[in-house]
């Protein structure tokens, strides 16, 4: 059983629990994180024993996205995997393979929850926001609680879904509504909209996604891995694979545009905080040149 420092990972009755684990950063996602999702599903698909794989966050939330503070402050300050900024800096000019070629591997990593031949499900409390919502919406079947969140608020300025997920599971015109404003909706709506299966009170999450989960778990692997990989192929055919590959380019391209180098020197000069208050507030973000705000 391999080993890790971001997430714990748990076999009980047929199910495998990928819990992440950073709850004094709200499950935020460093760069160990994605590399350990991957790893984690990997040794779940290899175990005979186990038959679904239920994925959660511990503490007050299940992911609040990328933990960016110290990149997008200009902090020195190293990371457990290296010095983010280093990896993640602004380069002038920039490299777009680059920046491509990173967020490329995460999002596969992410992305192994829907390629995994055995069926996932995620259990959302608290928040799945940004990069949070890209591994919720990356499972199977997603169970929310009523008072959760999740949206993609980087929408705003800044971001692009990597996962492409929003307009498969929602389809076009609700996707527009999402990612044109980088709102978030609770679980009741998102259930509601088709984005998730099911949303429940809070104190009831646990118990149904185990009944959810133990009911999966009755079915044989081979069935469950033949009706998974039949419902992905007509994902696959609808384009999937080009989505992403755009998405994730976009992704770059919004942390580079005149408006994201304006998004980040507020973050450097006010604080990280500071600039997601301004993002998600609603309040205009200028457009290049503007110099009225």
């Amino acid at each position: 059983m391999a080993t890790y420092q971001t997430l714990t990972y748990d076999v009980r009755d047929a199910k495998a629990y990928l819990t992440l684990n950073r709850p004094d950063r709200l499950n935020a996602i460093d760069d160990v994180m994605p590399g350990e999702i991957r790893a984690a599903v990997d040794e779940a698909n290899a175990d005979d024993n186990v038959r679904v794989i239920v994925v959660q966050g511990a503490g007050r939330a299940f992911c609040a996205g990328y933990d960016l503070k110290h990149f997008a402050e200009g902090d020195s300050k190293q990371s457990a995997a290296g010095d983010i900024n280093d990896r993640w800096r602004q380069t002038k000019p920039w490299d777009p393979v680059r920046d491509y070629r990173e967020m490329r591997r995460n999002t596969d990593d992410f992305f192994t929850l829907w390629r995994s031949l055995k069926p996932t499900i995620a259990k959302v409390h608290g928040y799945a926001v940004a990069g949070g919502s890209d591994i919720a919406l990356s499972c199977d079947l997603v169970v929310m609680a009523d008072d959760a969140k999740i949206g993609y608020p980087p929408a705003r300025v800044w971001g692009c879904p990597t996962t492409a997920m929003w307009v498969y599971r929602l389809g076009a015109e609700r996707a527009k509504r999402m990612l044109l404003t980088g709102d978030t909706i609770d679980g009741t709506t998102a259930a509601s909209w088709g984005l998730v299966v099911q949303s429940v009170p809070a104190d009831e999450l646990d118990t149904v996604v185990e009944a959810l989960a133990d009911r999966v778990a009755g079915v044989p692997t081979n069935q469950l891995v033949m009706q998974k990989l039949m419902i992905n192929q007509a994902l696959d055919n609808m384009g999937l694979a080009g989505t992403q590959l755009l998405a994730t380019l976009f992704d770059g391209v919004a942390r580079h545009t005149p408006e994201g180098v304006w998004f980040k020197q507020l973050a450097e000069e006010q604080g990280f905080h500071a600039a997601v208050e301004w993002r998600d507030s609603g309040r205009r973000i200028p457009d290049a040149g503007d110099t009225s705000t």
